[in-house]
């Protein structure tokens, strides 16, 4: 989906759906009337302040918001089609979300939130609220859900050891001496500031302290005061334009704390690295008497006032962890005791590092165990500052290298993004595909799950109760940092010019001394990632990068121009465009790809498709691209003509796609074409009987989709379409039999399909359905001619939650 699309407009037209459909259902529909009438007049009330929330300029936050807006629609226009057999359930959703919507507008009220200006709607409590919806629903009492002091507050994992004492100190420090305004919580990698930070936050005499005025910002080693100040209007349910500078941020931020003064309030600062001084400066300068802050770094930070050194687990704590994370409770022998005495004596009292020893070795025979342990007696390298915690660590990869190699391999990669922010899977799958010839997207998901079993990343999937298809959008892989710096410390072994993999962060205009100085020829890496801040302005120097195969590029700014090196990088064949910045980049040098013979697949990730649709090239070899949150615009058509052999086209969360261009049937080559999340799609064209060699449709959460071309039953070998949560579609063409080759089809959540056509009954190769309760009833009298079908009733989709995980 499109930021800048999104915006204010969307917001509002979101609202507005909602607020539709419970008119024209309620008009309509005599059984739930008066729940209806209910919920319709907290949406008047809450009206006003989404207008008044309208009077500021669009940002990327409102994108998950609007989409909320149109995932409470669905809910209500459901209920034009529930008998009498089902009015129980509904009436219990209805009530539920009623009372999440009253709850928001209490909560506003309690904050004081009333004057012209700033009478308006939180959209951070619309989230927490309504994403309680499903939660709330399976609960087998009707108890209301207390709203959390705030939303942006992080949980703390389910099981902490060795920080109550830690924790009663952070009270007495910040809760009752007024001495103390801020607060720096320091100790290495792993060592659990965040969790105790976390744990804090969560503590109810400091929920009851400072209320809704708690503030969680992750920092890390690139601060963004800008991102930052607009994060914090935004969890206050503001909205503010783009800054020209930092001093504009400065300003806001000293007006955010002066509007905030009458109320105690409380900022968490966490993962604050050295150089970030001048961000501490501007918090310390614009506090008051009730404002306090706590800050977690890895340093001291001493100018700011006396640091607080969180301690290493002691060894009953580290012990009781470690047994936790082996699941040692079922193992009493004297030698895994003395094994594991040995271990945690390795691991210096570090949590992260006991857990990942003690997950590493959960359920492994005793050889494996007295195998590790002889091979840390044997010695141990000189890393850096962190040399102990690295090590051990290392000791995590070190049963890799063997039958385990590729793992380790996919592990070293993740390197290749930005601390802080989640990996999509999708990437990964392009990536490792050509790297590694993981060819079946399967595999490359397999692989992530072995690095989560072995607590060196987490695969997080958004929508557990989507059918696994294949399609990997709503997978992302988020990583600790020092697992993080682990990987990038192990591609850093070996010398520039001769690494597998080759890292490049830069920050500003600094550029590595190396790069500058063209130190090296040509460098032999397969793997090259770049990352670079908004304050890049410098020219790129001349870098030669003959043998990758693999560049991943990351950005946070409007403007971004490839090197121009990447015209002479023959052998590349997946290019990564990630911009992490508020909207879609504008890209310029895109023309070099035309040279590139050996480039197969290309992924953008908030990029303005306009500003390359003019002077894009034929690119004759690409076989796939994906588009995820691009605004698309008008240059869709010109990119389509340069990608004439394409085989898969994948658009996820592109706002602005309404129709899809005509030449877009002219990609006679194409065999997998996915549209998910789109909610303004509203027509296939008619000539897509010109795919012949379309084997996989996917149109799955394309809310405004109202049918489906007739011309599709001349996709004679389309083995699967997937047009789940496409409520607006009321009925499947008439001559769907003759899809010959059709084997699997996705109805599920298509409220406003009534009937089946009868040619359903020729799709002889159908074996599988995948359905909700109320569309599996369309299907049941076609059974006896179906006999080789499957039916496959999904779970109802109504969380809002998984919104809160989308990508930042």
């Amino acid at each position: 989906m499109s930021v800048a699309s999104v915006g204010m407009g969307a917001l509002r037209t979101s609202f507005q759906m909602l607020f539709d459909a419970v008119k024209s259902v309620q008009e309509e529909n005599t059984m739930f009337q008066h729940l209806l009438g209910d919920i319709k007049s907290t949406l008047d009330s809450l009206q006003p302040l989404i207008k008044d929330i309208e009077k500021y300029n669009s940002k990327e936050g409102l994108q998950n918001y609007a989409i909320q807006m149109e995932e409470g629609a669905k809910l209500v226009q459901k209920c034009s089609k529930v008998g009498v057999w089902r009015k129980h359930t509904y009436t219990k959703k209805l009530n539920q979300l009623d009372e999440s919507l009253r709850r928001v507008f209490d909560v506003l009220k309690l904050q004081g939130m009333r004057d012209a200006r700033e009478t308006l709607v939180s959209l951070k409590s619309i989230q927490t609220v309504l994403s309680r919806i499903e939660e709330s629903l399976k609960t087998k009492n009707n108890q209301p859900e207390m709203v959390k002091c705030s939303s942006a507050v992080p949980e703390p994992p389910s099981v902490t050891v060795g920080l109550d004492f830690p924790l009663k100190e952070l009270k007495m420090k910040l809760l009752k001496d007024d001495q103390v305004s801020m607060f720096v919580l320091t100790a290495g990698g792993g060592c659990g500031k965040t969790t105790l930070a976390q744990m804090f936050c969560q503590d109810q005499q400091v929920k009851d302290t400072f209320k809704n005025n708690i503030f969680f910002v992750n920092v890390s080693k690139k601060p963004n005061l800008d991102l930052i100040v607009h994060e914090l209007y935004q969890r206050k349910g503001s909205e503010l334009p783009a800054f020209e500078n930092e001093v504009m941020a400065a300003n806001w931020l000293q007006q955010f704390l002066k509007e905030s003064r009458q109320n105690p309030l409380l900022f968490v600062l966490d993962d604050v690295w050295s150089g970030s001084e001048s961000l501490l400066e501007k918090f310390d300068q614009f506090k008051f008497s009730n404002c306090k802050i706590l800050v977690t770094s890895r340093f001291a930070f001493q100018r700011f006032g006396y640091p607080y050194h969180l301690a290493p687990l002691n060894d009953e704590d580290a012990m009781a962890l470690f047994h936790y994370s082996a699941s040692l409770e079922d193992k009493n022998s004297c030698t895994y005791e003395d094994l594991s005495r040995k271990i945690i004596k390795r691991c210096k009292g570090c949590p992260l590092a006991i857990a990942l020893v003690g997950r590493s070795l959960r359920g492994q025979p005793i050889e494996i165990w007295q195998k590790r342990v002889v091979e840390w007696c044997k010695g141990s390298s000189i890393l850096d500052s962190d040399k102990d915690l690295l090590a051990c660590l290392q000791s995590s990869l070190d049963a890799l290298d063997n039958e385990k190699a590729i793992i380790k391999e996919c592990f070293l990669d993740l390197g290749s993004f930005p601390e802080d922010q989640r990996i999509a899977a999708a990437a990964l799958i392009d990536m490792w595909a050509e790297l590694y010839g993981l060819d079946e997207e399967i595999l490359t998901i397999a692989n992530l799950h072995e690095l989560t079993a072995r607590s060196l990343a987490t695969l997080v999937v958004t929508r557990h109760e989507r059918e696994a298809d294949g399609y990997y959008t709503e997978h992302f892989v988020t990583q600790h940092d020092m697992l993080r710096e682990l990987a990038i410390h192990q591609a850093c072994q070996e010398p520039i010019e001769h690494r597998k993999r080759l890292f490049i962060n830069i920050r500003g205009d600094k550029l590595p001394k190396w790069l500058t100085e063209q130190k090296y020829q040509a460098i032999k890496a397969q793997l090259l990632s770049i990352s670079t801040d908004g304050a890049l302005s410098g020219k790129w120097p001349n870098m030669q990068a003959p043998e990758a195969e693999v560049l991943v590029l990351n950005f946070q700014t409007k403007n971004y121009a490839l090197p121009e090196f990447v015209e002479k990088m023959d052998k590349l064949k997946v290019l990564i465009l990630k911009n992490y910045g508020l909207l879609p980049a504008e890209l310029d040098n895109f023309e070099l790809l035309g040279s590139l013979s050996n480039l197969k697949r290309i992924r953008l990730e908030r990029i303005s498709i306009p500003s390359i649709s003019k002077v894009l090239k034929q690119l004759k070899s690409l076989q796939k691209i994906s588009f995820f949150m691009c605004d698309i615009g008008q240059g869709f058509v010109q990119i389509l003509d340069a990608l004439p052999n394409l085989v898969e086209l994948n658009i996820d969360y592109c706002h602005d796609l309404v129709p899809l261009p005509a030449n877009l049937c002219d990609l006679v080559h194409l065999k997998k074409l996915s549209i998910t999340n789109c909610h303004k799609l509203s027509a296939l064209p008619a000539d897509i009987r010109k795919l012949v060699n379309l084997e996989v449709l996917r149109l799955r959460s394309c809310a405004d989709l109202l049918e489906l071309p007739g011309s599709i039953r001349n996709l004679k070998v389309l083995k699967f379409l997937d047009i789940s949560d496409c409520f607006s579609v009321k009925e499947l063409p008439e001559d769907i039999g003759a899809m010959c080759s059709l084997e699997k089809i996705n109805v599920s959540q298509c409220s406003r399909l009534k009937e089946l056509p009868a040619s359903v009954m020729d799709l002889e190769q159908l074996n599988e359905v995948i359905c909700d309760e109320e569309t599996k009833t369309l299907w049941e009298p076609f059974l006896p001619f179906l006999t080789n079908i499957r039916i496959k009733v999904i779970k109802e989709d109504i969380n809002l939650n998984w919104l809160n995980k989308l990508p930042s």
